[in-house]
């Protein structure tokens, strides 16, 4: 039974992390951010209670 040879997995590895990288590029770049007014996020409406 052959086995791969050591180049061949790290070509392999190479070539799936550099798809993991580019497929998590794609994806935050997808997504366009929406304006939002400043009154929206005040933080006077928001009280701190903290319940641990």
């Amino acid at each position: 039974m052959p086995q791969m040879a050591p180049l061949n997995w790290l070509i392999l590895f190479i070539f799936f992390i550099t798809l993991f990288i580019l497929f998590n590029i794609i994806n935050y770049f997808m997504i366009s951010p929406t304006p939002q007014s400043p009154s929206s996020h005040n933080l006077k409406n928001y009280p701190l209670i903290w319940k641990w």
